[in-house]
C-alpha cells in the first residue's frame, strides 16, 4: 500500500530527537513550505519565516522550562538526603579532622609577653639570692674562728637553708612556665643563670670547704740519720693511737730525728692499716722506720732507750705502767734510767704548749728516745690542724689507709653507693654514759636522731646514707624505718658478711686480712672519708680521724657536722 505524505512526515518526526533543537525547526519549514506551495499550487507564502521562528521560539522556552524544573527537583532531593543523613547518622566520623599534625599556639600574644615577664622577675630573684648565699658563705668563712663560732654557725646554716629552699622553689617555678615553650631535646644545663643554678642546687648547698692550701705553713723533716724518736702511744683504741703517731711526726720534725713506728707485740699493727713506706716517699727521704728495721740498724746499742721522757706527769706519767714495761724488754729493748717529765702537765687540763717549749723540754743528745703519750697534747693547734698536717711534704696526707684497704672502700662505693652519698658514724656501744657525762650530752634518741638525719639528706639531696656503726639491730632498724624524706625512706647500707658472689672485698680476701678488725676499722672510715656529706659523733675519736681524712684529702663539705649539732637530747636519763 503505498503511503500518504502526511504519514512519512508523522514518521519522520518521530525519529528526530527531541533534544535537537535546530533540526525540528528545519523540518518545521520544510513541512511549511510543502504546504505552502500545495496550498498555493507551487507558490511561496510570506508568512511561512515568521512562522518558523516563533516556533522555534515556542520549542527554546518549553525546553528551558522542563530544565528548570529538573534543578529544583534535582537540589530539593539532595537536601533531603542530606538531611536524612545527618539525622540518623554519626557525621563526626565523616568530617573528624586530626589537627595534631597542625601546630596552633595555644596562648595570646599577651599572655606570652607575662609569662615571659614572669621569667625574667624570677631569674632577677634567683640572682639576687644567689648573692646573698655566697656573702654568707663568706661571713661563714670569716666567722670561722671566732669565740662563738658554733652560734654564728648556726645562725648562718639556717639563713643559709632558707635561702636555698627559696632559691629551689624560683627555679621550680621557671621550669614549670618554660615547659611549654619547650621543642625537641632540652637540657637544663647551660650557661648563665643555668650554670649558676647547677653549682648551687644539688651539691653546691654541700659544696667542698676550701682548704686554702696556698696559706699553709709548714716546717722542714729532716732527720739525722743516727737520731730516733720511739712513738709510745697507749690511750685508747686504733683511732686514738693514729692521732698520737701524727703528734709524734710533728716531735719528730721539731727534734731531727727518725721516728720508730712500734712494734705490733707492744701496739697495733700499723702496717696493715696504714702504708708506712709511702710516709718515706711523700718527704723523698727516710723519716720512719719499723721496729724491726730500727733493731738492724742500732745493733751495736742493742735496741736500747737511752731517755724515756713523758709528755704529761699526771694522773700517770706516759700512761705507762709494769706490764708494757715488760713487754717492751720483752722485745728486747733496755732503758735507761727512769720515766720523766719536763713539766707538770694534768691529762684532765692540758695546757697549750709551743714548738719552741718543745723543743726546750725535749731537745737531746742522745741517740734513741722515747716519748709518750702524745694523743692528748695540745701545742700549735693551727699548725697541726692545717689540712695535710704541719710537716712538708708532696702527699695530701702522711696518714692514711694502705692501698688494698682504699681501692676496697672505692670498688664498695661503686658498687653500692655511687658518687652521691651521705656517710654517717652512729657511736652506741658504751656512748651512753659517756655521753651523759658531758654537758650537754651528745647521746641522742632514735626518733631524734632520725629527724636529723632526715634534715640533713634533704639539705644535701642524696639518695643513701653510709651507715658505720657499733649499735644494736634493735636500734638501726628503728633508725632505718624513721628517716624519711618526701615520702620516702632512705636506705642505710651497712658492709655486708662476706659472699663470694660479690667481689668488691676480693682484694682483702687475697691478702688474708678480711677478718681483721683494724682493717674493717679503717675501711669503714676511708669509705666515709669519701661520702659527699658526713655526719659523726661529737666525742669520738674514730669521727675526728674521719674529719682529719676529709680535710686533708679536700673531701671535707660545708656541711659536714656532728649529729644534731646544736640540739640536746630531748629525753636524757639519770645518773646511777
Amino acid at each position: 500500500m503505498e503511503r500518504n505524505s502526511s504519514d512519512e512526515e508523522e514518521d519522520h518526526r518521530n525519529l528526530i530527537p527531541q533534544n535537537d533543537t535546530r533540526d525540528n525547526a528545519i523540518n518545521l519549514r520544510r513541512e511549511n513550505e510543502h504546504q505552502s506551495v500545495r496550498a498555493n499550487g507551487g507558490g511561496r507564502s510570506p508568512r511561512s519565516a515568521f512562522q518558523i521562528d516563533e516556533f522555534a521560539s515556542r520549542a527554546g522556552n518549553r525546553w528551558k522550562i522542563s530544565l528548570n524544573k529538573r534543578y529544583v527537583v534535582g537540589a530539593v532531593s539532595l537536601t533531603l538526603f542530606l538531611g536524612v543523613l545527618f539525622l540518623f547518622t554519626d557525621t563526626r566520623r565523616f568530617f573528624s579532622v586530626d589537627l595534631s599534625t597542625f601546630q596552633l599556639d595555644p596562648l595570646s600574644s599577651r599572655v606570652k609577653e607575662s609569662e615571659l615577664r614572669a621569667l625574667y622577675l624570677l631569674r632577677q630573684q634567683q640572682l639576687a639570692l644567689v648573692s646573698l648565699l655566697n656573702r654568707t658563705l663568706v661571713d661563714q668563712s670569716a666567722n670561722f674562728n671566732s669565740s662563738n663560732a658554733i652560734g654564728t654557725s648556726l645562725v648562718i646554716d639556717n639563713v643559709k637553708a632558707a635561702l636555698v629552699n627559696q632559691i629551689s622553689i624560683n627555679k621550680e617555678i621557671e621550669e614549670v612556665l618554660l615547659s611549654p615553650h619547650r621543642t625537641g631535646n632540652y637540657s637544663s644545663t647551660g650557661s648563665g643563670l643555668d650554670s649558676i643554678s647547677g653549682s648551687y642546687y644539688d651539691d653546691a648547698r654541700c659544696r667542698k670547704v676550701d682548704q686554702k692550701l696556698l696559706d699553709r705553713k709548714t716546717i722542714e723533716w729532716k732527720p739525722r740519720s743516727d737520731k730516733f724518736l720511739f712513738a709510745i702511744c697507749l690511750s685508747g683504741q686504733m683511732s686514738n693511737h693514729l692521732i698520737c703517731l701524727e703528734k709524734h711526726m710533728f716531735f719528730a720534725a721539731l727534734l731531727d730525728r727518725v721516728l720508730v713506728i712500734p712494734s705490733p707485740k707492744f701496739d697495733y699493727q700499723y702496717d696493715r692499716v696504714i702504708d708506712i713506706d709511702r710516709i718515706n716517699t711523700c718527704l723523698g727521704r727516710t723519716v720512719v722506720v719499723s721496729f724491726d728495721q730500727f733493731k738492724e740498724i742500732d745493733k751495736k746499742n742493742n735496741a736500747h732507750i737511752d731517755r724515756f721522757i713523758c709528755y704529761f706527769s699526771s694522773p700517770q706519767p706516759c700512761y705507762v705502767d709494769e706490764e708494757h714495761i715488760k713487754k717492751l724488754k720483752g722485745l728486747g729493748i733496755s732503758i735507761g734510767g727512769k720515766l720523766e717529765a719536763p713539766w707538770s702537765e694534768d691529762i684532765k687540763k692540758p695546757t697549750k704548749r709551743t714548738s719552741q717549749e718543745v723543743v726546750e723540754k725535749f731537745k737531746s743528745d742522745d741517740g734513741v728516745i722515747a716519748i709518750g703519750d702524745l694523743f692528748y697534747a695540745d701545742m700549735e693547734q693551727d699548725l697541726v690542724m692545717q689540712p695535710g698536717g704541719p710537716i712538708k711534704h708532696k702527699c695530701k696526707t702522711l696518714i692514711e689507709p694502705s692501698r688494698l684497704i682504699l681501692v676496697t672502700a672505692q670498688r664498695f662505693i661503686q658498687t653500692f653507693l655511687g658518687k652521691n652519698f651521705i656517710s654517717l658514724h652512729l657511736r652506741r656501744h658504751g656512748f651512753l654514759k659517756f655521753c651523759n657525762a658531758k654537758s650537754p650530752s651528745c647521746f641522742y634518741p632514735i626518733p631524734q636522731a632520725a629527724d636529723c638525719i632526715s634534715r640533713m639528706v634533704e639539705r644535701a639531696n642524696a639518695p643513701v646514707i653510709y651507715l658505720s656503726t657499733d649499735a644494736a639491730e634493735s636500734e638501726t632498724g628503728l633508725l632505718q624505718s624513721l628517716v624519711v624524706v618526701d615520702g620516702k625512706v632512705v636506705p642505710l647500707v651497712k658492709r655486708p658478711p662476706r659472699n663470694s658472689a660479690e667481689k668488691w672485698d676480693s682484694l682483702l680476701y687475697r691478702h688474708g686480712i678480711e677478718d681483721d678488725s683494724q682493717v674493717d676499722a679503717m675501711l669503714d672510715k676511708t669509705i666515709c672519708a669519701m661520702s659527699s656529706v658526713f655526719i659523726g659523733a661529737s666525742g669520738s675519736t674514730f669521727t675526728e680521724d674521719i674529719l682529719r681524712l676529709r680535710k686533708d684529702w679536700g673531701t671535707s663539705s660545708m656541711c659536714d657536722e656532728y649529729l644534731c649539732r646544736g640540739e640536746e637530747p630531748n629525753f636524757i636519763a639519770e645518773n646511777e
